[in-house]
């Protein structure tokens, strides 16, 4: 993980600190859309609840942004073992970012913030939502990263050293237009080019870029709840499942090998989490979780950590 996102982070320069241009086709010679500097602002999120047995609440921020209107809709993420933040958008954006922590190593922020467009098979930024609903992320040890798309239901694998993508494998089934591909990760343990896609009714599959995508029981979703992220990179499968409804608003529960490991709603700080990443050290294991504002005045982008104490 480390070694994929250093190369992604190498691959661009910054310009200058604005919202990057998004255009419907690339000009001929013209690189592709190029990274757009960006601050953000963090502010401190308490738990709100007495963290459960076997985890330890590593700290939680709010995260803003004075310089574009595009620092929304985050749906899934990766971090690498050095800190650094990958995240993707359902308005198709890549995020990139540094995470930044105190003395006793709680997350308080993010540094060296940038943003830029997604690009299709032509090499041109994604528009909008019909063609740019990323909801899974997820980058293969050789630096190759993917990244599902709702809609238009799709996997593109974006090469280690750059230029355009090209279409994955993903399974042969029936999806709703907004219910596709929300889980996706890279799965080691089955192949150095194999990836779990998992569709928000709960259905997984593994996929091979070699191959195709054949089903895999990982369990059932609780009662009510959508799959929405995994992490596969662990002794035992990380799936992060999401519920809302107009009286108990959002709710989610983070399953460890089946069983489960966090439960957050209300009065807990909860918002609409789609996103799950696994940083695993000597130390242990700590997980962040992200949330997508769906561009909402009344909802948050929160990232919050917790070390798992196995």
């Amino acid at each position: 993980m480390r070694s994929a996102l250093a190369v992604l982070a190498a691959l661009a320069a910054l310009s200058a600190c604005a919202a990057p241009e998004r255009h419907s086709e690339p000009a001929a010679g013209q690189p592709e859309p190029r990274w757009a500097a960006v601050r953000v602002t963090a502010t401190p999120v308490p738990l709100g609840i007495e963290a459960p047995a076997g985890l330890r609440y590593a700290g939680g921020i709010a995260l803003a942004s004075p310089d574009t209107s595009r620092l929304h809709g985050l749906s899934d993420l990766r971090i690498g073992t050095d800190g650094r933040l990958m995240a993707v958008s359902d308005d198709g954006d890549l995020f990139e970012a540094k995470l930044a922590f105190d003395t006793q190593g709680r997350l308080v922020g993010l540094t060296d913030a940038r943003l830029k467009p997604l690009t299709g098979e032509t090499g041109a930024a994604l528009q909008g939502k019909a063609e740019g609903d990323a909801e899974g992320l997820a980058v293969l040890a050789d630096g190759r990263t993917l990244v599902s798309f709702e809609r238009d239901h799709r996997v593109l694998v974006y090469p280690a050293g750059g230029g355009r993508p090209v279409r994955g494998p993903i399974p042969d089934v029936r999806m709703g237009e907004n219910e596709g591909l929300e889980a996706l990760a890279a799965w080691p343990a089955k192949g150095a080019d194999a990836y779990l896609a998992g569709v928000e009714d709960g259905r997984t599959f593994v996929c091979r870029l070699s191959g195709a995508c054949a089903p895999v029981d990982l369990g059932s979703a609780p009662g009510g709840f959508g799959l929405v992220a995994a992490d596969m990179e662990g002794p035992e499968p990380l799936l992060l499942y999401r519920a809302w409804d107009p009286v108990r608003g959002s709710r989610i529960r983070l399953k460890a090998g089946g069983r489960e490991l966090l439960a957050l709603e209300r009065p807990a700080s909860v918002d609409n989490f789609e996103a799950m990443s696994a940083v695993r050290s000597e130390a242990g294991t700590r997980v962040y979780l992200l949330s997508d504002d769906n561009f909402s005045d009344g909802q948050r982008t929160l990232l919050l950590a917790f070390d798992w104490v196995q």
